[in-house]
């Protein structure tokens, strides 16, 4: 069973978060982001935009710490590496405003969480078997976060935009740095399939 930490949920102490993702490559991510630029002059929006380098699938969020818990970080790197699904296709064709409370809603890309399922069940099944349970509680709902902003869209439709999914990553956010720092990348398709 792993260590307690500090762990926080609000407040000025958390500083490090930690989280499982899928992250586009670097022409993806271009796209992507080019596509943020025509959709925020689109909507009025004058908030900025995530850095290419820092858009991403969450597939499970770890924690967010008052500082980098490495007991966390060893069980969930060991959970990730017993992850064998093969590579698999994604695509969003929709963008909305979540809700929120703040009042500064996160604009997002979204798509179909069954294209998610295999990855996302054996992440969950690893995860738990490795003592971290509690992060894989709560819904999965596969997005993309482009932006936040005031201005709330409803959902709608756009032309389908979408990567192999080839890889995953633990990212360690430093929360008010803009830093996003991998801490390990796990391969899909790693051995034939039985």
């Amino acid at each position: 069973m792993p260590a307690r930490s500090s762990r926080r949920k609000f407040g000025p102490s958390q500083k490090d978060r930690i989280f499982l993702a899928a992250v586009p490559d670097v022409d993806m991510a271009a796209r992507i982001h080019a596509l943020a630029e025509a959709l925020k002059d689109g909507h009025g929006f004058t908030g900025s935009l995530i850095l290419p380098e820092h858009l991403h699938v969450t597939l499970f969020h770890l924690g967010d710490w008052a500082a980098l818990p490495d007991e966390i970080v060893a069980l969930a790197s060991s959970a990730a590496s017993q992850v064998n699904v093969p590579p698999f296709e994604v695509a969003f064709h929709r963008v909305q405003s979540f809700r929120n409370s703040t009042g500064v809603f996160p604009f997002v890309l979204t798509g179909d969480k069954a294209q998610w399922r295999m990855l996302h069940e054996a992440l969950r099944v690893a995860l738990t078997e490795a003592g971290l349970g509690g992060a894989t509680r709560g819904d999965f709902e596969p997005h993309v976060t482009l932006t936040y902003d005031k201005v709330r869209v409803k959902p709608r439709a756009i032309s389908p935009i979408g990567w192999t999914v080839k890889d995953f990553v633990l990212i360690h956010s430093e929360l008010g740095k803009t830093a996003h720092n991998h801490l390990g990348r796990w391969h899909l398709g790693r051995w034939p399939l039985a």
